[in-house]
């Protein structure tokens, strides 16, 4: 300290610590020229002597002028060493770069000041600080004070200028302090970063695109800055890097890809536009290198297929696509399990186009890996069944493709069928919205008889007799008016003749006793037309009621749509097909006279012949009921079986049925029915028989013993509706 004292005259320490910027200025002159002096000597330690007393006795002063005076002082002692100042830079830069964060602005503006000029004279040589100096620019350029802010940014160009120039600089380094500064919020301080990052990315030298990964997430983090010129240098860094990686052999794409799907889902608009471009890119140039993170990448990219934004949904379209084209294997770390999971989930998507295309992923999964899929299909199979009652039709079609195409299998055929009638069991709306449309597609897609079959085993032994009812009412009406049902009620017709026929018939019958009115109209379709009329004659008080009535309405409506014409031309030969008849005006009779299907019905037994054509003569009878003529004209003796089976071998007349054993069967089961609702009746009475004796038990003497139920009352549990009720 004596040593610098005795070389720099105490005038010179006077004016370098004196308010007036021209006096410090002055003073630095001096210590300019002293050092060059020194330095021209050799005499190195007494130039350490004059570092060391500008920086303990003015740099690190408690008075602002000292600290002034110190920093322009170490810039000049600088200037003065010249080409020799590299030794002396661990002396010099350090309290400089701790004036950056000095509570007075001036003393800040001065601090960038003699960085600059030191910086200047040594140029590559204090690339050693970088981090140092980096890390006090990105400070500087968001100052609360405008003239540091520009003081800072002078010394940054300059920095720039010298970095690139360098072939000292060490970006491994400088990586990880970019790394961390990338998520701060400041404007300021993320145009430096972007500023420092589109700087190294133009040295030829510095790879920055294999280190890409370290700082891209804090990249797409400025793409929704509040700045447009933030958000723009952003996009314009990232454009830049996107074209190099598509230059680029050699690409960490897997890491980057994590980083993309995470803002896929960004809020922001631009920034998911973006990361959709970018995944798009990375499908098509990634590869193999990919295949680990495509569950990752579909779960971005399908929620994106439904954004409100057009570009995003044409990018993430795109990129499905390509996606679902590529054929990888599970050897090369492909997981299905993680691709099923992520459909699963979009299942649930509030959006019909995602949806969708989860659903095209599951049936791609099945065509392309069936056994995986299938040891994986607990993990689906609830999710899939929900999504039968989607709002969209489209949706629905397409999980009955999936479910169809896992059902090729008999064990899963008859799960989906057991789970099917359970979700319409429990799930009213679910039959009534989508029952037919349901049924029908499976009819289509798994062969209609086959289907079919199986809903009538199940029903035949199901428990809610209520619901056996609606079920098999549904069913009907579908067999009875699907254009996708037109073979299986061919074979129908061919009941009495066919055996491939009679065993459906058989098959069909059982469950079909649970509704009166399906069981007529299976008869009629079968042309099983005396059996018709036997279970109409069969009916009870309790089976005519409101629900058998609204059924009924439907049938004689149905009998006059062109399914069942062939029906209406046999009314042409009523001396062949008079079971035929007698069971239409046994239906007549059960139908009340003021209703619309009575008047459709008798106006239809009105235009009967009152002859028969039969191909050898035509019979005529005198005027009056069609009914009563042909059972006049009937010969004594003849055997009437089946219509149009007159004088017929009695054993083969039914194509071995035995209608007698159907009849008790339909008896028996419309009994179970009728004590089920009995008994219904009788819990609702006993239920409100004890509420009216806590609320009213005073009145209880008076009143009179409660009459007999009214059987033809609707069950109140059967608040079920089929399909277009």
């Amino acid at each position: 300290m004596a040593d610098a004292l005795s070389i720099i005259p105490a005038a010179v320490l006077r004016n370098l610590s004196d308010k007036l910027y021209e006096k410090r200025k002055n003073a630095a002159l001096e210590i300019e020229g002293i050092v060059k002096q020194l330095a021209a000597a050799g005499d190195h330690e007494r130039i350490t002597a004059v570092i060391n007393l500008l920086t303990t006795e003015f740099t690190y002063s408690p008075q602002a002028n000292h600290r002034k005076g110190g920093l322009i002082g170490l810039a000049a002692a600088t200037v003065g060493l010249t080409t020799e100042a590299a030794q002396h830079l661990e002396q010099i830069v350090p309290p400089v770069l701790n004036s950056f964060s000095d509570q007075d602005s001036r003393v800040r503006y001065y601090a960038c000041e003699a960085l600059y000029n030191i910086a200047k004279v040594v140029r590559g040589d204090f690339i050693v600080f970088f981090n140092q100096i980096f890390d006090a620019l990105c400070k500087l350029s968001a100052d609360s004070d405008a003239n540091v802010q520009s003081a800072a940014h002078l010394l940054d160009r300059l920095v720039k200028d010298i970095v690139t120039e360098s072939d000292q600089f060490s970006i491994e380094e400088f990586i990880p302090l970019l790394r961390e500064r990338m998520n701060v919020l400041n404007p300021y301080v993320r145009q430096f970063l972007v500023g420092w990052i589109t700087v190294l990315d133009s040295v030829p030298d510095i790879d920055m695109l294999g280190f890409l990964p370290d700082f891209l997430d804090g990249l797409f983090n400025m793409l929704s800055d509040s700045s447009h010129e933030i958000r723009q240098q952003a996009d314009s860094a990232l454009s830049e890097f996107l074209q190099e990686i598509k230059n680029s052999p050699s690409v960490d794409y897997g890491r980057m890809a994590e980083i993309l799907v995470q803002r896929a889902g960004s809020p922001d608009e631009f920034t998911r536009l973006t990361a959709v471009t970018w995944i798009n890119e990375f499908v098509k140039l990634g590869g193999d290198q990919l295949i680990p993170y495509y569950a990752d990448i579909l779960g971005a990219i399908l929620p994106c297929i439904s954004d409100k934004e057009e570009r995003i949904r044409v990018a993430a379209r795109e990129t499905n696509d390509e996606l679902r084209a590529i054929r990888a294997d599970p050897a090369e770390g492909f997981d299905i399990g993680a691709i099923l999971s992520i459909a699963r989930r979009q299942l649930s998507s509030e959006w019909e186009a995602t949806r969708i295309e989860a659903l095209h992923w599951i049936s791609t999964l099945l065509a392309r890996h069936r056994v995986e899929v299938l040891s994986s299909l607990n993990d689906i199979f609830d999710t899939l069944l929900g999504a039968l009652s989607d709002t969209s039709d489209e949706v629905v079609l397409l999980v009955l493709d999936v479910h169809a195409c896992i059902a090729r299998d008999a064990p899963h055929f008859r799960q989906l069928v057991v789970f099917l009638m359970h979700n319409f069991r429990v799930n009213h709306s679910l039959l009534e919205k989508r029952g037919a449309l349901i049924i029908r597609r499976l009819c289509v897609l798994l062969d209609a008889e086959r289907v079919y079959r199986e809903l009538s085993t199940i029903l035949e032994g199901e428990d809610d007799l209520d619901f056996a009812s609606i079920m098999v009412q549904a069913l009907n009406l579908i067999l009875l008016t699907s254009s996708e049902l037109s073979d299986l009620r061919d074979l129908l017709k061919q009941s009495l003749v066919n055996a491939a026929g009679k065993d459906l018939f058989l098959s069909l019958y059982s469950s079909w006793c649970h509704s009166p009115m399906a069981t007529i109209s299976l008869c009629l379709l079968a042309q099983a037309y005396q059996h018709a009329s036997c279970v109409i004659q069969s009916l009870v008080e309790e089976d005519i009621n409101v629900k058998f009535l609204v059924q009924l309405d439907k049938l004689i409506r149905l009998l006059e749509t062109p399914i069942f014409a062939y029906l209406r031309l046999q009314l042409l030969e009523p001396g062949r097909y008079i079971w035929l008849l007698k069971a239409l005006y046994g239906l007549l009779m059960l139908l009340p006279q003021q209703s619309t299907a009575f008047k459709i019905l008798r106006t239809r037994l009105r235009t009967v012949p009152s002859y028969s054509f039969n191909g050898e003569q035509l019979k005529r009878t005198s005027s009056g009921n069609p009914y009563s003529q042909i059972l006049h004209h009937m010969p004594s003796g003849s055997h009437i079986m089946e219509d149009g089976d007159k004088n017929q071998d009695p054993g083969n007349a039914h194509n071995g049925i035995n209608f007698a054993s159907r009849l008790q069967q339909f008896e028996n089961m419309q009994h179970q029915h009728r004590t089920c609702a009995k008994s219904q009746l009788q819990s609702r009475n006993s239920i409100s028989s004890n509420l009216s004796q806590e609320v009213q038990r005073p009145l209880e003497e008076s009143r009179r013993p409660s009459p007999m139920p009214d059987m033809t009352r609707p069950p109140s549990r059967s608040s079920w509706k089929g399909p277009g009720q």
